[in-house]
């Protein structure tokens, strides 16, 4: 039996979370740009739960950028989609499955444009939601008058032109925007492209003056892993678990996160369904959401990957399964990251709030994120998310950071590579890692000389943008941190630590 609103009667489980019959007959409130599985594992599964507690009650229209080819699940399914969450949440294992039913049509942007712009004269819209990746919002030689345009920019552009142009320069009728983009300042960037856009096109004074006092551009930050599609062996067991076939179904950690940054009223008034759930925050700057997360989530990925990867490990929840390597990174958190960003804005409940979802998200038992892919661009990665801490921690500390100064002795010993036909290859066991990471030939010079490497590459600002050797007795420590992985190896060098950080700090 396949997912579709003539079948949910039919659906007898009590395993799922089902949608209310009525809830198809909602307007449609919001434009989405993008199919994508982060934008239906999180903002579509905000508005589900939302208009599941009777709170936004209203429906999301989509576009995608590419033509059907075949039947379209969408279709055959009325948009409706099963989430599975899986993993952990306050260290207890999470299944949930619910049944998505917020998005009411998908339209394509090429074979449906007109249909599309029609939507623009929608009194009930009030919101966009957009994911077409980081190279989505850029500038573009789009014509209003294409069919479509080619761009994001543009299509959004065209469709706001469209309905400012319906309702006569009504100040009411202004959305707001909510790019989900993984950029900085995504609605502002976003912003800006429009408005050059507009002068491009030659629009008038009064439509620009309305883009950019009735609408509202908000920029956004998303944390969620939405690995999507599950694998096909675990599809046909939920799908016999539940009791349908759904081509659409997919899978998101328990952990969500959608800061969107405003004060505005007005906005709040129309993001109803931003009261439902913790992880929504609606607030004057996410700057702070940013740091805790380049830090805490990504740093602490960084720090402990050639740690983790020379102790055997190949996935993060196998790392997060021994007690010692847990232990390193609870103290890599809560004792140094965690203790460097602390400030007027960031508390120490942030801190230990966010460092415990870390723990439960590594430690998913149905994640299969390997440390390799993490190793990826690993010398760039070091140094925008992590260096940066050391300047934050020196401010507060004259003592050098332990965890930080291991982590940065493993990556140094993973840099160290055999250059075979044109690549930079690190063996471990049985394991051959071939680096993506444009630095490796520089790391590799260094390394012909094991006694200096230290000293070289702390001190190389080509790196890092500074001589981290400035730093008191960084590198005396990283040094001997390298010594004593080479002597007795990173799981029994974590050991020690360990013992020394429970009792010290």
């Amino acid at each position: 039996m396949l997912l579709s609103k003539e079948n949910l009667e039919k659906i007898t489980t009590s395993k799922v979370e089902l949608p209310q019959a009525d809830s198809f007959a909602l307007p449609e409130r919001v434009l989405q740009f993008g199919t994508g599985v982060l934008l239906r594992g999180l903002p579509d599964y905000y508005v589900d739960q939302a208009n599941k507690q009777g709170l936004f009650n209203g429906r999301i229209l989509v576009v995608k950028s590419t033509s059907s080819s075949g039947a379209d699940a969408f279709a055959q399914q009325n948009g409706l989609y099963t989430l599975c969450i899986k993993g952990k949440k306050d260290g207890k294992e999470v299944i949930q499955y619910t049944l998505n039913n917020a998005i009411s049509r998908v339209l394509s942007a090429s074979s449906d444009w007109n249909s599309i712009l029609e939507a623009s004269k929608n009194p009930d819209l009030v919101a966009v939601f957009s994911n077409t990746t980081e190279v989505g919002i850029v500038m573009s030689n789009d014509k209003l008058t294409d069919v479509p345009p080619a761009s994001f920019p543009g299509k959004l552009l065209a469709f706001l032109f469209e309905r400012y142009h319906y309702f006569k320069g009504d100040a009411g009728k202004g959305l707001v925007i909510l790019p989900t983009e993984l950029i900085s300042d995504n609605a502002q960037k976003l912003k800006k492209i429009l408005l050059s856009l507009a002068a491009q096109n030659e629009l008038d004074a009064a439509f620009v003056a309305w883009l950019e006092e009735a609408n509202d551009f908000c920029n956004t930050l998303v944390d969620r892993i939405v690995p999507g599609r599950l694998p096909a062996a675990e599809q046909k067991e939920t799908e016999n678990l539940l009791g349908y076939e759904d081509e659409l179904m997919i899978m998101a950690e328990p952990f969500s996160l959608w800061a969107i940054e405003t004060a505005s009223s007005r906005v709040r008034e129309k993001l109803s369904f931003a009261t439902i759930d913790p992880g929504i925050v609606l607030v004057p700057s996410i700057d702070k959401f940013k740091e805790i997360k380049l830090r805490l989530l990504n740093g602490t990925h960084t720090l402990s990957c050639a740690a983790a990867l020379w102790s055997g490990f190949v996935t993060v929840k196998e790392a997060m399964n021994n007690k010692a390597f847990n232990d390193f990174v609870k103290g890599l958190m809560q004792q140094e990251i965690g203790k460097a960003i602390l400030d007027q804005y960031i508390e120490q409940s942030d801190v230990d709030t966010f460092s415990n979802s870390v723990i439960d998200r590594f430690s998913n038992p149905f994640l299969d994120h390997r440390w390799e892919n993490i190793a990826m661009n690993f010398t760039s990665k070091m140094n925008m998310r992590n260096i940066a801490l050391l300047d934050k921690w020196y401010n507060k500390n004259l003592v050098p950071p332990q965890h930080i100064a291991l982590g940065f002795a493993a990556y140094l010993k993973f840099m160290d590579t055999q250059h075979v036909d044109g690549k930079y290859v690190q063996t471990i066991g049985d394991a051959s890692i071939a680096l993506q990471d444009e630095f490796a030939p520089q790391l590799h010079e260094y390394w012909k000389d094991k006694h200096t490497v230290v000293r070289h590459v702390l001190r190389d600002e080509s790196l890092w943008g500074k001589d981290l050797s400035k730093y008191p007795e960084f590198e005396t420590t990283v040094q001997r941190y390298l010594d004593e992985i080479a002597e007795n190896g990173v799981l029994k060098t974590i050991e020690k630590l360990n013992a020394v950080w429970q009792v010290e700090y």
